[in-house]
């Protein structure tokens, strides 16, 4: 399955925050789609929240962008986020990992 979104997230000047979750999934996807759907929907309404982007075949890489580093980490405890979190690592991941990264430079055409 191939799922890839179609629009660039449009970001700040830098410098801003990157958490990049890069996953690989299980077979067992019931329930997923929707919860990925509402997480997104949710994130958008946190402070500091700035844009989401992802895309999957096979290796899965989906990366949220934050203002601060203090409003990702708020993001994380969210406690729905909590749960569905705590979803991905028992059903929908066979293995995954965040990387948080300061974004200094950000060029190109949108």
């Amino acid at each position: 399955m191939i799922e890839n979104m179609t629009e660039i997230a449009a970001t700040p000047r830098p410098p801003y925050v990157a958490v990049i979750f890069t996953s690989v999934q299980t077979d067992d996807l019931d329930g997923y789609a929707e919860t990925a759907d509402r997480m997104e929907a949710l994130a958008a309404t946190q402070p500091g929240y700035l844009g989401f982007e992802s895309a999957r075949s096979g290796l899965g890489i989906a990366v949220s962008y934050w203002a601060s580093e203090d409003d990702a980490r708020a993001w994380k405890a969210v406690a729905e986020h909590a749960e569905a979190q705590d979803a991905g690592r028992d059903r929908w991941y066979a293995a995954y990992r965040v990387r948080i990264a300061t974004v200094t430079r950000d060029y190109g055409t949108s």
